[in-house]
């Protein structure tokens, strides 16, 4: 699939790897629909990547965990360009708190966020993809296919996705749609700040060392590639590669090479 002139809708495109990808989808010459909450930063954006890549790009105020406003997103996104090639669930949120200390309305957020917000978005989406046999694409994570300890949320969120995706891209295999599922390793984004804690606060800063972290723009292209190449699956780190090839094997070592992984953390939850 060549981007130039597709029609790509992205959530959670006002800042991190949703930004990023906006920026990278312009820049190949695709138009867009950028979906957050944060509406005002969105219509600077998507200003911005008009005036530079002389691209059409449209902002829609949505929050992913309203059905209705994922409806409308998909609404809007016909309304203005006639038809959808792409769907890009990026929105995502994280947590980082024990399970035994973390309040349940905190994972249920994450779930909400993270799963249902790729589920109601998808769901309004696949008539159009199945005209067009266009790509639908979760942003998800390692997370998805190790869990992570004091992430108890943000992993259930992740496994859930990689399985509504496998799903749907079997159901799929003969109707010409393409279904990726993108997983990143640790990324310099924003969503380690707004990571909740165990009472639904954001935490504020990183738990981890950023610099050594992919950036966002790198995750971007990665991504942009998977679409145009319309890959499967994307594991984007050789760290990432190597543990779940491992997990398949040593478990039980990839559970104490995690956990000692995550003890090293700033203010460590688990020692």
């Amino acid at each position: 699939m060549n981007l130039t002139n597709k029609i790509i809708i992205i959530t959670g495109a006002s800042s991190g790897i949703g930004k990023s990808l906006a920026t990278e989808f312009a820049r190949r010459g695709a138009n867009l629909v950028l979906g957050a909450r944060q509406y005002v930063t969105l219509c600077e954006i998507a200003q911005g990547l008009e005036q530079q890549y002389n691209i059409k790009s449209v902002a829609v105020q949505c929050d992913v965990t309203i059905e209705d406003d994922c409806k409308h997103l998909i609404q809007q996104s016909i309304l203005t360009f006639g038809k959808i090639d792409v769907l890009v669930n990026n929105a995502g949120i994280s947590m980082r708190a024990l399970f035994k200390d973390a309040d349940l309305d905190v994972i249920k957020k994450v779930m909400d966020v993270n799963f249902w917000g790729t589920v109601y978005c998808t769901k309004y989406a696949l008539p159009e993809i199945l005209k067009s046999q266009g790509s639908v694409v979760g942003v998800s994570s390692i997370a998805g296919y190790k869990g992570l300890p004091g992430r108890t949320g943000y992993s259930a969120s992740k496994f859930a996705m990689n399985g509504f995706l496998d799903v749907l891209r079997m159901e799929n295999l003969k109707t010409g749609v393409h279904v990726l599922t993108a997983c990143p390793g640790f990324t310099t984004s924003n969503i380690r700040n707004a990571s909740l804690d165990k009472n639904g606060v954001q935490q504020g800063e990183s738990s981890l060392d950023e610099d050594k972290m992919m950036s966002s723009d790198e995750v971007a292209v990665i991504i942009a590639n998977g679409i145009e190449n319309r890959s499967r699956t994307l594991i984007m780190t050789g760290q990432g590669k190597f543990l779940v090839f491992l997990n398949k094997f040593f478990p039980s070592l990839v559970d104490k090479l995690v956990y000692n992984t995550i003890a090293k953390e700033k203010n460590a939850l688990v020692r």
